[in-house]
């Protein structure tokens, strides 16, 4: 059976007891008010009322007899108070015992002898005293009223009785009640506990131990036992949960022996790599100093070749000799841009904060000769400090700051840098008023030797924008050309803040 199942009958059993133990409960706790009401609304009341029901009818046998005895009408007061008192203490009687036909009847039994009592002895006598006839005075009259008297006092006896009788049976009625109120709570509490601790052992045995063999066994899983199998446990729920997390623990098998693979030829190939980058740096070196000495001896050559035989030749002796010197010249810019291009990237052993202004300047001191030559002017803003190489930074300020000097148009170039703080980077913009960059060609143009215009307009290796990108991504950051920039060219670039890199 499901442990959903499980639990749903628990539940509905345990609902029908305690819906049991509460409707008992109910009933009790009903009969404990019936029987108090009873008792404290009906019976003491109608117990009180039919004694001062008496008092009444005492005060009227009393008035009457001293006014027979007296004629005088002060004495019949009492007769008069108590007769004025009566039928209202008489409804109260009737109101209290309503709902108990036996006693209600005797209630009525003991008015209708009072009023056979007044209408048969004592109105007459009081009428005949008043008009002064002693036909009253009789010992046959007296005991009329005598006996008439007494009949009453028996039926309020009887009523006392009978009311004494039923508050008692009451009082036995409210203590059973009580007794059986208290009982069902004691039942109710110690079923509440029982429950609980049969649910909390059902529930350990169906949910918490299963649980935990099965944490334990993820646990050990967890601390590399990736061959311990989780075995299925406890309800077809957790079973089938057991299932799920064996099945990925399989896979997590699966995968990490398809990783161990892909990381071994990931190895061969790093190992590789390190080999193809020894050998790149034994190029860089050999291009460094065996090209370089024997390239350096070609353009001497051909240069002193031009100097002293220049004039002396033909027309096209002297065009190929000064092709040769051009061309031995753009080769050796070439290798040096080359190998200052395959040396970026390699360590960053040499990053220290560097003030980008100051790294600006280095640039401008460079290509001084070119700015005094185009009449370009410079506006260098609040620029701030980042970590990074000092000399690519320079250099990355130069690229772009010759490129504005180079790409101008008709008008000197004006050049304005300056830098914005954003949430976790600075982002840096040259803007010029140049010959601009279509967007076509916004991404083609950071690709080494992509080249935009022919050598006979622009000088240049094709290095110098790929340069720029090698750096900045080198530094942690991203290059783009600003394509809605209208006027000129803006390039962008970001560099990562550092703590206490606010701009100076």
């Amino acid at each position: 059976m499901t442990l959903r199942g499980r639990l749903a009958i628990v539940f509905v059993v345990g609902g029908v007891v305690m819906a049991l133990l509460v409707a008992f409960c109910t009933a009790s706790f009903l009969r404990v008010l019936d029987a108090r009401h009873l008792i404290l609304n009906q019976l003491d009341p109608a117990s009180l009322q039919a004694d001062q029901l008496l008092v009444a009818y005492l005060d009227q046998e009393t008035g009457v007899r001293g006014y027979t005895l007296s004629a005088q009408g002060a004495y019949l007061q009492p007769y008069v108070e108590g007769a004025r008192a009566q039928p209202a203490i008489a409804r109260q009687l009737t109101a209290s015992l309503a709902g108990q036909p036996q006693l209600l009847a005797l209630a009525r039994r003991v008015e209708q002898q009072g009023s056979a009592w007044q209408t048969r002895f004592a109105e007459p006598v009081v009428s005949a005293v008043a008009r002064g006839d002693a036909v009253y005075d009789t010992p046959q009259v007296e005991q009329v009223g005598k006996n008439l008297f007494d009949a009453l006092r028996a039926r309020v006896a009887s009523l006392d009785q009978a009311l004494d009788a039923s508050r008692a049976s009451s009082g036995d009625g409210l203590t059973t009640a009580t007794d059986q109120l208290a009982l069902a709570l004691i039942i109710a509490l110690v079923l509440v506990v029982l429950a609980g601790v049969l649910l909390s052992r059902t529930l350990r045995k169906w949910v918490t131990d299963p649980l935990l063999r099965l944490g334990d066994d993820a646990n050990a899983v967890t601390k590399g036992e990736l061959s311990h199998v989780i075995a299925p446990t406890g309800p077809p729920e957790i079973s089938h949960l057991a299932g799920d997390v064996d099945a990925m623990r399989e896979r997590i098998v699966d995968e990490l022996g398809r990783l161990a693979e892909k990381q071994k030829e990931l190895d061969e190939r790093n190992r590789d790599l390190v080999r193809s980058n020894v050998e790149l740096e034994q190029f860089a070196y050999v291009a460094s100093h065996d090209l370089q000495e024997p390239l350096r001896k070609v353009t001497s050559f051909v240069q002193l070749l031009q100097q002293r035989y220049e004039g002396q030749l033909d027309d096209r002796a002297d065009q190929y000799i000064e092709f040769a010197v051009d061309g031995a010249k753009r080769m050796q810019t070439l290798v040096n841009d080359l190998l200052f291009f395959s040396r970026v990237g390699r360590t960053r052993e040499r990053f220290v904060p560097v003030d980008l202004a100051a790294a600006g300047m280095v640039a401008i001191g460079s290509l001084s000769a070119a700015i005094h030559e185009s009449g370009a002017h410079i506006a260098m803003g609040n620029l701030p400090v980042v970590m990074g190489d000092a000399g690519l930074l320079a250099s990355l300020f130069q690229n772009l700051i010759g490129n504005s000097v180079k790409f101008r148009g008709p008008d000197a170039p004006d050049i304005h840098v300056d830098a914005v703080r954003r949430e976790a980077d600075w982002l840096i913009t040259l803007a010029d008023n140049g010959i601009g960059i279509e967007a076509r060609f916004s991404d083609r143009i950071f690709v080494i030797f992509q080249r935009l215009h022919g050598r006979d307009s622009y000088e240049g290796t094709g290095i110098g924008l790929a340069l720029c990108k090698k750096i900045v991504e080198f530094h942690g950051g991203l290059i783009w050309i600003d394509n809605e920039y209208q006027g000129g060219t803006k390039v962008c670039f970001t560099l990562p803040i550092i703590a206490n890199g606010e701009a100076q």
